[in-house]
């Protein structure tokens, strides 16, 4: 078993764990059925789901600095598989107070009302980006507090770029533009794009030719759309004329695996390629740039994570106030300084791309970038259409929609 397919049965085996819980425990009543709330000092459980020891630091220093200010405790655990452990927890009705929740799990907890909505009682909240609101919102509810981002773009080898005999003025800006560069790539043996072999690399030109699988509202599915298929029909004219290879193909698990061994000029990832490059491949020179528009325009992909909390939890308004504190523009710097990660407030940015100004290509494209499918029991809709898009090269775009669609809205109930 793949490590891809792996994610998918835990993602699946953790949907039905939750799905268990809400219906013997009243989840589906939604925040209308609380637990008993405590206004006394509050003992929250918070569960992560760690990148690595600097965040885990981090996450439980600002935990630390918030209760000693509100007189609680916070314990903050880092969990080993937080979909699996977080579904184990619902199914025993005692989950954690606050929890991470990523934006491709969400509809499936908020579906259930497993989640407090309380996104609308954070300060500012219209100061998150928009697609991160959007990411967490459902049925006109935001639910809960983005606590930051990636996006993708293009990252460019600067030597194999040099040595292809090409300069700033080639960076593309267009599909047209990628093709013609591509090709001058290719002429010089270089091997042009390294290219993720799943919806959330692809997916971005689908937002480029203006389509994608569900709608905005998560209620139907548009995967069988002409800009879809214009979309994939590009990205089969790049494979199947060696202009774009998957990383399997260059002997690499990831896009950023093939960019960093110099298998190709040019790969399309988020800012965690930053840390992984710095770790394995320190020598490689790279700039980052804003993903080339499709016919419809501008598009990349937004990934997201945000602050849970519990519907049962017995201390929600001081969980409200923890994430509060961790949502601040100022702890998020301390964040992003601390591990990496992009701040989610729009009053943030400057900041950020002050200190960090080679990621302002990822911090631009939160302007338009489309967030992952808001809609719960989509999971084997979705693996399915990984399955596809990793044969797209020698199957039909068109058939690969026609049964996605097919799929996608027999999972939102529809015909």
């Amino acid at each position: 078993m793949t490590p891809r397919t792996r994610r998918a049965a835990t993602g699946l085996a953790c949907t039905a764990l939750l799905l268990t819980a809400a219906c013997g425990r009243g989840f589906d009543d939604g925040p209308g059925a609380p637990a008993q709330q405590s206004s006394g000092p509050a003992s929250l459980q918070i569960l992560i789901g760690s990148s690595g020891e600097a965040e885990t630091a981090a996450v439980r220093q600002a935990a630390q600095k918030w209760a000693a200010a509100s007189g609680a405790t916070a314990a903050v655990t880092p969990a080993q598989d937080l979909q699996q452990q977080l579904g184990q927890a619902f199914a025993g009705g005692n989950p954690p107070d606050v929890f991470y929740v990523d934006a491709v799990r969400f509809a499936d907890y908020a579906s259930v009302g497993a989640l407090e909505p309380y996104g609308d009682r954070i300060s500012s909240p219209d100061d998150f980006y928009p697609a991160l609101r959007a990411a967490f919102t459902r049925d006109g509810r935001f639910y809960c507090a983005p606590k930051d981002f990636s996006t993708l773009a293009l990252i460019v080898n600067e030597d194999l770029w040099a040595k292809a005999g090409l300069t700033g003025a080639d960076v593309p800006k267009t599909w047209e533009q990628l093709t013609s560069v591509a090709r001058r790539l290719k002429a010089k043996g270089v091997t042009p794009l390294a290219l993720g072999d799943t919806r959330d690399r692809i997916g971005a030109f689908m937002v480029q030719a203006g389509g994608w699988i569900t709608s905005p509202d998560g209620k139907r599915a548009t995967a069988d759309s002409p800009q879809n298929l214009a979309a994939l029909r590009y990205v089969r004219s790049l494979l199947k004329d060696g202009l774009a290879r998957y990383p399997a193909q260059l002997d690499a698990g990831w896009g950023g695996e093939a960019f960093g061994k110099g298998k190709a000029a040019m790969t399309i990832e988020g800012n965690w390629i930053k840390g992984a490059l710095k770790a394995d491949f320190p020598d490689v020179s790279y700039k980052v740039y804003e993903l080339p528009a499709g016919p419809e325009g501008k598009g990349t992909l937004s990934f997201t994570t945000c602050w849970g909390v519990s519907a049962k939890s017995r201390f929600k308004q001081q969980a409200i106030s923890f994430v509060e504190a961790m949502t601040g523009a100022e702890q998020q710097m301390a964040f992003a300084k601390a591990f990496g990660v992009m701040p989610s407030r729009q009053s943030a940015r400057s900041a950020y791309t002050a200190a960090f100004p080679a990621d302002t290509p990822f911090v631009d494209g939160a302007a338009y970038a489309q967030g992952p499918v808001n809609a719960p029991k989509m999971d084997s809709v979705l693996a399915d259409l990984d399955t596809g898009l990793q044969q797209l090269a020698t199957q039909s775009p068109e058939a690969l929609l026609r049964r996605v669609q097919q799929n996608a809205q027999a999972a939102l109930g529809g015909s």
